[in-house]
């Protein structure tokens, strides 16, 4: 009796240390997950345009730029990052999890300047991005791409207030949908439906919950980010990417007066649901629309970063909101062919390269000068400025 009773607690001891082996091993995340997440954010190709001057030649083709920063970003695992105090300051890099693209693949095709169409810009971009990138991951699989369209990319597929040729072409747009959306059955140029075929889609990255959206946060991006963070926990920290920056441009919101259309007079693109409130003219501040994201912020105080593209600047900064009463990390990036100082200055195009710790939730941002040497494509990317983002 004495034996049976010794065994049976054993036996009751055995099973309660397995089942708490189990549930602990169950809880804490998987070693390869803490590693430190790394990817490329970059923005703007413009496919369609030429820069004035790069290593040496003249009206360079955006098809030629954008492949050799391509080419200078697969150098990126053989590089050691800088002693700056940063996410995995002075570590090899080895790998890269994702790139990051925020928009304007294709340049909008005006006939005035002879841009080619957006079916040819998005051939380009596919060579280049999709097939001449050899970076591989942590688990030695291809780096993967996360795209978000720009307001070149829904200009050409809505239509614009100068005369395009052809009048509408929506390759990128739907080429960026079927990429990041799996859509079942893909869509074409001639079936991609801009006011049903939405690119809004999240992805979970290191314990970060990364919200990619279509041009900006308006009320119609709200309404699908209030669903979506609907089963993010409020502990979670939540990044924005979108191609249009917190400060957002009056011009992109749909027109608000008349029949709403796009038309020479009133110039506004309408690649945003919402008409725009703050007036008639695209030259008033869209102060009501910011107002309204930052009241959206104060809602969900887990967003805490926001990466864009648009202002064709490479800049680490905060945006306070047109009442100064949000503090939200914003990261811009630089634009191969239109950039606000590297588009007269070939050695300071830049793209930025993130490192997220998901142990210590903070994300450090360098920025990265490919072309500091035009006279030799070869030289290193040099490092350059950088920020820290505490994610909790």
């Amino acid at each position: 009796m004495k034996t049976n009773s010794i065994s049976l607690l054993v036996l009751a001891a055995t099973l309660l240390l397995g089942g708490c082996t189990k549930k602990n091993t169950e809880e804490l995340p998987a070693e390869q997950d803490m590693n430190p997440v790394q990817f490329i954010f970059t923005s703007d190709a413009h496919y369609g345009l030429t820069r004035a001057s790069f290593r040496g030649n003249s009206k360079v083709d955006a098809h030629v730029v954008n492949a050799a920063m391509v080419a200078k970003m697969n150098t990126l695992s053989d590089l050691t990052l800088p002693d700056d105090g940063g996410v995995n300051a002075g570590k090899k890099i080895g790998y890269v999890d994702y790139l990051l693209e925020a928009g304007d693949i294709a340049n909008r095709m005006e006939t005035s300047a002879s841009v080619q169409t957006a079916a040819q810009s998005w051939e380009q971009f596919k060579i280049d991005y999709l097939q001449s990138l050899t970076l591989k991951n942590r688990k030695n699989e291809k780096t993967e791409l996360f795209i978000v369209p720009g307001n070149h990319d829904v200009s050409n597929s809505i239509g614009f207030y100068n005369t395009m040729s052809p009048l509408t072409d929506a390759s990128s747009m739907a080429n960026i949908y079927n990429l990041m959306l799996k859509a079942p059955v893909a869509k074409t140029a001639a079936t991609f439906n801009y006011a049903t075929d939405r690119i809004n889609y999240s992805k979970e990255i290191g314990g970060v919950h990364f919200c990619f959206i279509q041009m900006w946060p308006d009320s119609a991006v709200r309404t699908w980010l209030n669903k979506d963070l609907q089963s993010v926990a409020n502990s979670t920290p939540v990044i924005l990417v979108a191609h249009d920056q917190p400060a957002v441009v009056s011009n992109h919101f749909t027109n608000p007066n008349g029949t709403f259309s796009i038309n020479p007079t009133d110039k506004f693109d309408n690649v945003l649901d919402e008409h725009f409130k703050d007036g008639k003219l695209v030259t008033a501040t869209a102060l009501i629309e910011q107002k309204a994201f930052a009241s959206f912020l104060k809602q969900h105080p887990n967003i805490k970063a926001y990466l864009h593209g648009h202002v064709h600047e490479s800049k680490f900064y905060t945006w306070n909101g047109p009442d100064n009463d949000v503090a939200l990390s914003a990261v811009s990036a630089d634009s191969p062919m239109k950039g606000l100082v590297s588009a007269t200055d070939e050695t300071k195009l830049t793209f930025q390269f993130g490192v997220l710790d998901p142990k210590t939730m903070q994300m450090t941002i360098r920025e990265c000068f490919w072309n500091s040497n035009p006279a030799n494509a070869a030289e290193a990317i040099k490092w350059g400025s950088s920020v820290t983002i505490k994610l909790k």
